[in-house]
């Protein structure tokens, strides 16, 4: 350690933490905040109610994070550190579903 920096110790409390799995996002952005909300997205066939919709694809969201746009950059690069060393070991992730069938 260099001199004259301190030594800080993290606690992380995870008490209340809960898992929830997302395979949908949506985004939003102010001046001084980025929002970031996710869930859930099914397809739904053939929906009946006031209005019959065919083909739906609903979002179920779960949960809403707010941060500032520092904490957004600092996710971002850790996310995409995750994903270049994750397609390094395994491959390529195909975001087209088509492109992920072909052999």
């Amino acid at each position: 350690m260099a001199e004259g920096q301190k030594q800080v110790r993290i606690r992380i409390n995870d008490r209340a933490e809960k898992a929830t799995y997302v395979n949908a996002f949506r985004t939003e952005t102010q001046a001084d905040e980025f929002v970031l909300e996710v869930g859930m997205n099914t397809s739904v066939q053939n929906v009946q109610g006031d209005d019959q919709v065919d083909g739906e694809i609903r979002f179920d969201l779960e949960n809403r994070l707010v941060m500032n746009p520092y904490t957004a950059k600092r996710l971002a690069i850790t996310l995409g550190n995750y994903v270049r060393d994750h397609e390094e070991k395994f491959g390529e992730l195909k975001l087209n579903a088509a492109d992920r069938l072909k052999k």
